[in-house]
């Protein structure tokens, strides 16, 4: 196989890289979304609300789905129907719920159109035209209909922020930075009693240290690695989606140690998900050093990657050079993608490594930009310590550069991912409870980096694409069309708005007021329903 540029990181040319990729003002080219023109169309009107127009149809793509030709007051509309499905039941049909009058956005075909959505036990059987008979109604006038968001970047789905992700709208909370047990604890701990669809990753970090007792700062053994190999192994064969690494928390991680476990993903056909090694620009180890190690890695053995929370970890400060290198790779063949979280500050806990050097220089940031999350504490150098030995976690207010977050959101290869989940007590980053309704209500409707369809997908086919084929059952999900499972978000795109803050990282999510879990409304009329513990364990084929 010919060699990447990529393949030695220490002999990587930044200057060199820039000047042959003759990067320029065009990436920062946005989309927007002409909100207006949605609003036009449900305005009352004296007599009652305005006449609705005809939607476009499918978009012509080689891949589109099987479509189905349903007819309308205003004539046929092609509606997307999974592949294999056989006919779907008629409007005489009594279903177990339908949702009437909502404006149904499938990202995945490109379907936006005024359809009703029939729903028997956990599929979506209908989507048509005239109005459907349902054991239980939603009325979605006004509001969207779209797929239930991904939350490919989480952690375990504790009880108490599993509901809060479900008021953000997410129904598949993918604990995919890593998980901190094995594989037969995480899934039974959550099987059954869980309100949102789980699954998560081998924890390399959290293997060598807790179970191996390799320090953060020490190179593991011989034996050790062969140890961590083997954990990985049964790992992914007991139902974990891929490996987790996060060698910047445990900087003792070796190249060599890394492109193991790589290569045991990349055997099982899984992806690798990296924390990278280097967050900042100053030297020595620079985050493009980190992007450029990873890349070279996954170069050498074929393998699937992801970066996580590019805007915190390896693009910040130096985003448009990060992209450049990323799409450089992607160019030359290697699979690599990545997401972020909406907000411009990132949080951590104060005991990591991330607080060791020179943390000030290196992010740019003072005593006083840390705020302790869950209270309205900023930080001095006298209570940081105390802090520190309590290791809280921390807001770092100002440290993420808006205009490299919405750079960052343009990029096809970028999905949406929150990198928390809320916890008991709320020592939490807001993005935990808020990220999804952000990216709609700030990121699509208020600035229009993106426009609607193209939020969506990055919540909802885009993860769903990245890891079905480690996780079968995702073929289902991240879609609204019939044979899809019933994963189903309805919300309000002029009121969608998240409501969590670092101070109070608890509230709940504005504008969301439904929400759908294998085929069980979890959210009614924007309320809990606590007894709905519809989340199916969504385990990974290691054939």
């Amino acid at each position: 196989m010919s060699r990447s540029p990529l393949d030695n990181p220490h002999l990587w040319n930044r200057r060199k890289l820039l000047t042959t990729l003759g990067f320029g003002a065009a990436a920062a080219v946005t989309t927007r979304l002409a909100w207006s023109t949605w609003q036009e169309y449900h305005v009352e009107t004296g007599g009652g609300t305005s006449t609705v127009p005809t939607w476009a149809q499918l978009e012509a793509v080689p891949d589109r789905p099987d479509i189905e030709i349903v007819e309308s007051p205003a004539g046929p509309v092609a509606t997307p129907v999974m592949a294999g499905e056989a006919t779907g039941p008629g409007p005489d049909h009594r279903f177990d719920v339908v949702i009437n009058n909502g404006r149904v956005i499938d990202p995945a075909s490109g379907f936006d159109g005024l359809v009703n959505v029939g729903i028997d036990a956990d599929r979506i059987t209908a989507l048509l035209a005239v109005p459907l008979e349902g054991r239980d109604t939603i009325d979605a006038t006004g509001l969207i209909v779209a797929p239930g968001f991904i939350d490919l970047l989480s952690y375990e789905p504790n009880e108490f922020g599993a509901w809060l992700k479900i008021a953000d709208g997410v129904t598949s909370n993918l604990a995919l930075h890593g998980v901190g047990s094995s594989a037969e604890q995480f899934f039974d701990r959550y099987t059954g009693v869980s309100p949102v669809h789980f699954g998560g990753a081998f924890h390399h970090h959290y293997w060598r240290g807790s179970q191996l007792g390799i320090g953060i700062e020490d190179p593991p053994s011989s034996a050790a690695l062969d140890r961590l190999e083997q954990a990985a192994r049964n790992g992914i064969e007991r139902g974990f989606a891929g490996i987790a690494f996060s060698p910047e928390y445990s900087p003792g991680t070796t190249n060599e140690e890394m492109a193991r476990l790589v290569a045991v993903a990349a055997e099982y056909g899984h992806v690798s998900f990296f924390h990278l090694r280097y967050s900042d620009p100053e030297p020595p180890g620079t985050s493009l050093e980190a992007i450029a190690e990873v890349m070279s890695i996954a170069e050498r053995h074929e393998a699937a990657t992801h970066i996580q929370h590019l805007t915190s970890t390896g693009g910040t400060f130096v985003m448009e050079e990060a992209i450049a290198l990323i799409e450089q790779a992607r160019d030359f063949g290697i699979d690599v993608t990545a997401c972020v979280y909406p907000y411009d500050f990132w949080g951590t806990f104060l005991a990591s490594n991330r607080f060791s050097r020179g943390w000030r220089k290196r992010y740019r940031i003072d005593y006083g930009d840390l705020q302790v999350a869950g209270t309205t504490e900023r930080l001095t150098p006298a209570t940081f310590a105390r802090a520190r030995a309590e290791n809280k976690l921390v807001a770092a207010i100002g440290s993420i550069p808006e205009d490299e977050v919405q750079l960052a959101m343009t990029r096809p290869w970028v999905m949406i991912g929150s990198d928390a989940i809320p916890t008991v007590g709320l020592n939490n980053h807001p993005r935990g409870a808020g990220t999804f309704a952000r990216t709609l209500g700030r990121y699509v409707r208020e600035l229009g980096v993106l426009d609607l369809r193209t939020g969506l997908a990055k919540m909802t086919i885009q993860p769903a694409l990245r890891v079905e084929r480690m996780i079968p059952a995702m073929k289902r999900k991240g879609r609204l069309q019939r044979g899809a499972d019933a994963d189903i978000v309805v919300f309000d795109p002029l009121q969608i708005a998240d409501q969590a803050t670092v101070a109070e990282p608890g509230r709940p999510s504005a504008g969301i007021s439904w929400v759908m879990i294998d085929g069980r409304i979890a959210l009614r009329a924007g309320r809990p329903q606590r007894d709905v513990l519809a989340g199916r364990a969504l385990t990974a084929d290691a054939s």
